[in-house]
């Protein structure tokens, strides 16, 4: 299950790769726009501000998301996997969710040949899957018998994306680096995964062991990620693809 709250604690974190991924759409008036894996729906909303003439819609498998974003946006429940774009789809824009879809690559592909000609694929997924954090995750939950739910590196690298499309695409990488406060409490890292990776995590553990990995868990971050002047730096790459059908 999504927290929506849990989600956005690093709101304004998240958020800049969306706004760094749209930049590099150069539609200038598509009919529909369609986010896929919209979550609470503020960032597809800023779709419709950039896009006023454009009928905005988004997608979420998540019904407590769904029901967050529905109060911003056009928002349905469903599965990106058996999506298809109407004939007047422009512009597809996912972020930060096809990580979570195994084979979406295919997906990918399909959509690049189902939407109409001229229409933009604005794509995004994290690269930080070798990163120390999931490192340590894959490690710690290697003691629960996770390691069907923890995943090596579900995503391509941006050549591999950039591939699919058969064409000229636009990919690039890029890791930003996140200054978390850290307030002697929990460490940041932790709120951080706590809202993304280690939901699966979450699904799988009673209370009492959920509680255990999680203490395991914090050890490994806070020596992987020192506080320093009251802030943790906290490395995460992403890897973008923007290419035209």
């Amino acid at each position: 299950m999504w927290d929506p709250a849990i989600y956005q604690r690093y709101g304004d974190e998240r958020s800049r790769p969306f706004f760094d991924l749209v930049a590099r759409v150069g539609a200038e008036k598509p009919r529909a726009v369609v986010d896929l894996g919209c979550g609470p729906g503020q960032l597809t909303a800023t779709l419709a501000q950039r896009w006023p003439g454009a009928r905005v819609t988004g997608v979420d498998s998540s019904p407590e998301m769904v029901a967050r974003a529905r109060d911003v946006i056009d928002a349905s429940l469903g599965d990106v996997r058996e999506w298809r774009p109407a004939d007047d789809v422009d512009v597809l824009v996912t972020n930060a969710t096809l990580q979570w879809v195994p084979g979406h690559p295919d997906l990918l592909v399909r959509w690049a040949h189902e939407l109409p000609a001229g229409a933009w694929i604005a794509m995004q997924v994290p690269g930080n899957f070798d990163a120390p954090s999931h490192r340590a995750l894959r490690e710690v939950g290697a003691g629960y018998g996770l390691g069907d739910v923890l995943r090596e590196a579900p995503v391509l690298d941006p050549a591999g994306y950039a591939a699919l499309f058969g064409g000229p695409a636009d990919a690039w990488e890029t890791t930003y680096l996140h200054l978390l406060p850290e307030d002697g409490s929990e460490h940041p890292v932790l709120r951080w995964m706590e809202g993304t990776a280690l939901r699966p995590v979450r699904a799988r553990l009673d209370d009492a062991a959920w509680q255990d990995f999680r203490d395991a868990l914090a050890a490994r971050l806070a020596d992987a990620y020192p506080a320093r002047d009251g802030l943790v730096a906290f490395p995460f790459r992403r890897i973008f693809v923007v290419a035209r059908t």
